[in-house]
């Protein structure tokens, strides 16, 4: 059954490939975009995020973020590594008071994607993957693939479109091999869940942009059926070519797999 779902992943995959190849013969010819070969960033960026989310009934959290994003070069793979890490403060009345309003570390996310010329040649994508070490109460390993193009407007455009950059990613939850079956039951079921990121960035201002589906995107419960689709935008300010600041927020529209209710949040980010 492992194999079956692996085998799963790796199919979705190679179809979000396929589809996002002949999406950019499709916007090139019709929307005047051109797809970025090499994406990348050679800039080490550290961010610092805030979110706060609401969930049913009378739940919320805050959550205090770091994320870090380091170039990587192998040869003629280039790509880029982030890291995430969290502290996550759980309050409302289903809460132990014990526990409510309390700060505990949260899943720490790695995730690795780059090109190489040699490797699907006539694809301007990137490839790569995520793995989510449990540092949380939430006790539960995944890890995926994902698949990412990003399209700019030809020269001479005038379109107020900075940029459209689709992700496709899909998660796989595990527990580790030493946990215990009562451990296990008081964990939530194991992610199964198709990530979909359409991502749209719009030019409001020389250094302002709107970015709708950058932070929160699409996910499909692969496992027992039902989606989750919100509303999510972001506006980004930069101030110098080292620091950025951005503002969002982002509300469920479609929620028969459960998520949060709605959430906002903030980010500076430091370029150097």
């Amino acid at each position: 059954m492992k194999l079956l779902r692996i085998l799963l992943c790796l199919c979705l995959l190679n179809a979000a490939a396929k589809v996002m190849a002949d999406e950019d013969d499709y916007l090139s010819k019709y929307f005047n975009l051109k797809s970025d070969p090499n994406p990348i960033s050679d800039q080490h960026i550290l961010e610092f995020w805030g979110y706060h989310d609401a969930y049913e009934p009378q739940a919320q959290s805050n959550t205090l973020k770091l994320r870090y994003y380091q170039p990587v070069q192998i040869d003629q793979w280039r790509g880029t590594m982030r890291l995430d890490t969290s502290y996550v403060s759980a309050y409302g009345p289903l809460l132990p008071n014990q526990s409510s309003g309390n700060y505990a570390a949260g899943n720490t996310l790695l995730t690795v994607w780059g090109n190489h010329p040699g490797i699907l040649k006539s694809w301007d994508g990137t490839l790569g993957g995520r793995i989510v070490f449990p540092f949380g109460n939430n006790g539960q390993w995944a890890a995926g693939p994902q698949a990412g193009m990003v399209f700019h407007p030809t020269e001479g455009s005038r379109s107020p479109l900075a940029d459209f950059s689709p992700l496709v990613r899909y998660m796989y939850g595990f527990y580790s091999k030493n946990g215990t079956l009562a451990s296990a039951l008081n964990q939530p079921a194991l992610a199964r869940r198709l990530e979909l990121y359409p991502t749209l960035g719009f030019n409001i201002a020389p250094d302002t942009q709107i970015r709708f589906w950058d932070e929160n995107g699409v996910i499909y419960n692969s496992a027992g059926g039902g989606w989750f689709v919100p509303i999510d935008a972001m506006v980004t300010h930069r101030i110098n070519q080292h620091f950025l600041f951005a503002i969002g927020a982002s509300k469920q529209v479609v929620q028969t797999f459960q998520q949060y209710d709605w959430s906002y949040y903030g980010k500076l980010s430091f370029n150097f």
